[in-house]
């Protein structure tokens, strides 16, 4: 296995490891400290999913053998990294529900009769642009995610579109490696045919003189 991704392997199970334990210490906090406590958790969400974008990249640089094996495993830590954003969504939803509820109590037991609808109104333009923020953060994330998920496709093609020509290379090596010793072959062949011709042309050559020299010998006798 591949040591670079045995490092962030290792990285990764101890960060998630702190997180969980961390989410449950938040559920058990209020205030200014579950606050302070979600916010380290995000934090290490972050880095989490640094580590697993790496993991990625360095599984699909590998061996198709061992990269198979790799993306199983990775496939696992992304739903255990889906698995801790979830319980922060959860811890942080029970978080605003009481934050608002105080709210709402406090206000209402400093003057009930004081609230009014313009301020009723006022508090629910501001939710609503508190949510729409949200969602252009969400979308702008998902947007990051969809341009790194781009870019580790890219990389897995450059890589196998590297060994084509590596592979197309060697290819071409072998065959000029074949075409050179087909030449030898034939400038071989070639000589053979022609020293051939030379000594087919000279016992010829005897044979004509021999004849020549019997008939003269039978016509001279």
């Amino acid at each position: 296995m591949s040591q670079v991704f045995e490092r962030y392997e290792r990285q990764y199970c101890e960060l998630s490891s702190n997180l969980s334990k961390k989410c449950t210490v938040a559920s058990g906090l209020d205030g200014e400290q579950k606050k302070q406590k979600i916010f380290e958790v995000k934090s290490g969400l972050d880095d989490a999913e640094a580590l697993i974008r790496k993991m990625d990249l360095e599984a699909r640089s590998l061996q198709p053998n061992l990269k198979a094996t790799l993306l199983i495993k990775l496939r696992e830590y992304k739903n255990d990294l889906n698995n801790l954003k979830s319980e922060v969504k959860r811890i942080t939803s029970a978080n605003v529900n009481q934050a608002a509820r105080d709210e709402l109590l406090e206000s209402g037991m400093a003057d009930a009769k004081m609230v009014s609808t313009d301020q009723r109104q006022r508090l629910m333009m501001s939710t609503e642009r508190l949510n729409q923020s949200s969602d252009r953060i969400r979308e702008g994330r998902k947007v990051m995610l969809e341009t790194e998920e781009l870019g580790v496709s890219i990389l897995h093609d450059l890589h196998q579109q590297r060994q084509s020509l590596l592979h197309a290379h060697n290819t071409l090596h072998g065959v000029d490696d074949n075409i050179s010793r087909s030449k030898k072959i034939l400038t071989n062949m070639s000589r053979r045919m022609n020293r051939n011709k030379w000594i087919i042309g000279s016992i010829v050559a005897v044979l004509v003189i021999a004849i020549i020299l019997i008939l003269y010998f039978k016509l001279a006798h």
